[in-house]
């Protein structure tokens, strides 16, 4: 299920942070490409994986741990709500030019219905592909 949590703390000129698993190759792939494109876009890119656990929850204000960091992408909106999983790549898309009409159709309740068991198969297949180590785990 897509998780959502609200900071109130948070500041409406805070750019946009994606948490994202890079020592995943699929994941980091994908993120290159979404960073190509967002040339003009106020995105923060975290690569969680190169983040320990303490300094990536005290950037979070301890909403978004590591390990949940890790398991699945993650979006935290201007506003200071914080999406996974469909919802997050949804609410991505719509910062960049070039994709911000799927993004605009993926963040709809009726695709995420379908997208979110979707991309719940993908995180199991994915972990044949990502390499694990000291540090990740």
């Amino acid at each position: 299920m897509t998780q959502t949590h609200s900071d109130t703390t948070a500041r409406s000129e805070q750019p946009i942070k994606v948490y994202y698993d890079g020592a995943c190759p699929v994941c980091r792939r994908e993120i290159s490409l979404m960073q190509r494109q967002a040339t003009d876009s106020a995105l923060d890119w975290v690569d969680a994986s190169r983040c320990d656990e303490t300094s990536l929850n005290a950037a979070t204000g301890g909403t978004l741990n590591r390990q949940d960091a890790l398991a699945r992408m993650h979006v935290r909106d201007k506003d200071g709500t914080l999406v996974s999983g469909a919802a997050a790549f949804g609410l991505l898309w719509q910062q960049l030019p070039r994709f911000r009409w799927l993004g605009k159709i993926v963040s709809s309740k009726p695709a995420l219905v379908v997208l979110e068991p979707a991309y719940t198969v993908f995180l199991k297949v994915r972990k044949l592909w990502r390499p694990t180590g000291k540090k990740d785990q």
